[in-house]
Formats: structure tokens, C-alpha cells, sequence
């Protein structure tokens, strides 16, 4: 059909692909960004068009941390070499947090064979779908923290008394991470509670990528939270908490033309013979030393919620 030879066609069917495709020059700024680009990564076309792709928009990521374009990314590979490249790799989405996808480059040439461009593609990869669907079910019974998308104090509570009841029984040894978020009281201060809240959320879903289906995560305070790392040895639980650590020390937001970040410190504990929730507790929130008048009371506060007292 001769309709079909246009070639506005062709760019019509790529634009509206829900895989995610953009090209670049030889200076690696974008020039095609489609709607499954802004779909899987949250910028939108004119967010992306003209923009060099280390600025920011296509921040790679690692188990370690975000970088941008430079020598290990793929797409600069492609131009430097023309060589094509297929990896998995996470892009950090527009609201900060990590996306898994699976990437596709090749180089663009001329009539000449030389390379003049690059175009890659990608989907999101969605390894976690049942994680996604127990996760609907948990906040249908009100036992995901709103702000967070953590789980509520309460139901990480119900995970530690049960991984004591099997470290009881069957000796299965198991660690927990406690964690607090640096200097929240000035962060919301200066730039709003919805910001705050925007960066815990970020915060969290990293965390949730990190930890995989290895472990439970709950808001434990305002400005704190708990990860359980069942089944583990401590030295499982070190390498849980530096990659914890280096991955949320490296997350942020895009906020009102911004990037937002904050930093985390946290302690770990492995389970003792003879251990209650009171004193697994204890030993990790004795090696997180509260900083600030506020922080010292905010612990406190937590302290007297995991024995059920008021704190008046």
C-alpha cells in the first residue's frame, strides 16, 4: 500500500510504541523521545528533546548508585565503538526513585558507515508484580504506611515477634537494620512536608529494590525505619546494610526545578539467644546515638509505642 511507504508513518507507529525509544546525535543529545520514553521514565518530550542525555534525564544505575552518562554507559559505548549492546540496567525515574529496565542500543551510521547517532529502546521490567499485588492488598487493609508506601509499625512488629518465635524454635538466625533519615526537621522546614514526605516515598521504593523479597521494611517513627533481614549470618546483614545505605545516599527528587536529597545513618543487630523485641531493639537504637533535642525525643516516643505506652 503506498500510504505505508511515508515515512511519517514509520514515525508516527514509533512515537506511540510503549516501548521506550529515543535516539541521539554523535553529541549525545536527544533528538526522539516517545511516549512509552515519557511513560517508563516520567519526562515528559519536551522535558527530554535537546537535552544531552548525561544532564540528568537518563541517570544509570547500578547495585551501587546513579551516575550519569560517561564511560560505562551503553549508549556511549554504542557511539564510540558503533558496537550494539543488550544489559539490564535502572534508570532513575523523574520522581527519583529506581526503575528496572531492559536495554537495547545500536548505532546509527551514514551511507558511509560512519557513525552518526544511537538509538536505544527499552521496557520496564516488571519482576516484582506479585510484590506489586501484595502490596495493593496490604494497603486495602490499611497496613502500608500512607506517606511511605513502608509498612506500618504495627505489621513490621508482627514480622519481628514471628522471626523470634522461629529463632526460638528452630534457631533460624535473623538481623535488623534500624534507620534514620538525616535532619527531616529542617528538610520540611525549608522545603515543605509534601517534599518530605515525596523523598521518604523515593527513599523507600530504593529500599524495596535493594532488599528485593529478602526482607520486611516498616516506618518505625516520624523519621525512622526498620528492616528484618530473615534467614541471614551478619555478615549477610553487613552487606544488606551498605548497599541500603549507599543506595538512598544516592536517591533524590526533582523538586520545583531542584534536586533534593538527604542522607541516612543506620545501625544493625543480630538476633541473641534469649532476645525480645525490647532488646534486639534496644541494642540497635543504643548504636544510632539520636543527634538533636528532637531526634533524642522522637526516639523516646518510639521507644514507649513499641511497649504500648502513651507518651502522654
Amino acid at each position: 500500500m503506498p500510504e505505508l511507504q511515508d515515512p511519517d508513518i514509520f514515525r508516527t507507529i514509533l512515537e506511540s510504541l510503549q516501548t521506550g525509544v529515543y535516539v541521539v546525535g554523535r553529541d549525545g543529545r536527544i533528538l526522539f523521545w516517545n511516549e512509552g520514553a515519557e511513560k517508563i521514565t516520567g519526562y515528559l518530550r519536551h522535558e527530554a528533546l535537546g537535552r544531552l542525555c548525561r544532564e540528568n534525564v537518563l541517570a544509570h544505575c547500578n547495585d551501587h548508585n546513579c551516575v550519569h552518562c560517561g564511560v560505562s554507559c551503553p549508549m556511549t559505548g554504542t557511539l564510540h565503538e558503533g558496537k550494539s549492546s543488550e544489559c539490564e540496567v535502572y534508570f532513575r525515574h523523574k520522581k527519583g526513585h529506581r526503575i528496572l529496565v531492559y536495554l537495547r542500543s545500536v548505532a546509527i551510521r551514514d551511507s558511509h558507515g560512519s557513525v552518526i547517532g544511537a538509538a536505544e529502546s527499552f521496557d520496564e521490567q516488571r519482576l516484582v508484580s506479585e510484590m506489586d499485588n501484595s502490596q495493593t492488598n496490604l494497603a486495602a487493609h490499611n497496613l502500608l504506611d500512607i506517606g511511605s508506601g513502608a509498612l506500618t509499625r504495627e505489621l513490621v512488629q508482627s514480622h519481628l515477634r514471628e522471626n523470634l518465635a522461629f529463632f526460638l524454635q528452630f534457631q533460624l538466625p535473623f538481623g535488623i537494620l534500624y534507620i534514620r533519615v538525616e535532619q527531616m526537621d529542617e528538610f520540611r522546614a525549608a522545603h515543605g512536608r509534601e517534599a518530605g514526605e515525596a523523598i521518604l516515598h523515593v527513599i523507600v521504593q530504593n529500599m524495596k529494590h535493594t532488599l528485593g523479597a529478602a526482607g520486611f521494611m516498616g516506618r518505625w517513627g516520624e523519621n525512622y525505619f526498620l528492616i528484618i533481614v530473615p534467614n541471614c549470618e551478619a555478615r549477610d546483614l553487613i552487606r544488606a546494610a551498605e548497599n541500603v545505605k549507599r543506595i538512598v545516599n544516592s536517591s533524590g527528587i526533582q523538586w520545583w526545578g531542584d534536586t533534593l536529597s538527604v542522607t541516612v545513618s543506620l545501625s544493625q543487630a543480630m538476633v541473641q539467644p534469649g532476645d525480645s523485641m525490647e532488646s534486639i531493639m534496644k541494642r540497635a537504637e543504643r548504636m544510632l546515638e539520636p543527634k538533636s533535642q528532637n531526634e533524642k525525643a522522637d526516639q523516646q516516643n518510639s521507644n514507649l509505642k513499641s511497649r504500648g505506652i502513651s507518651a502522654g
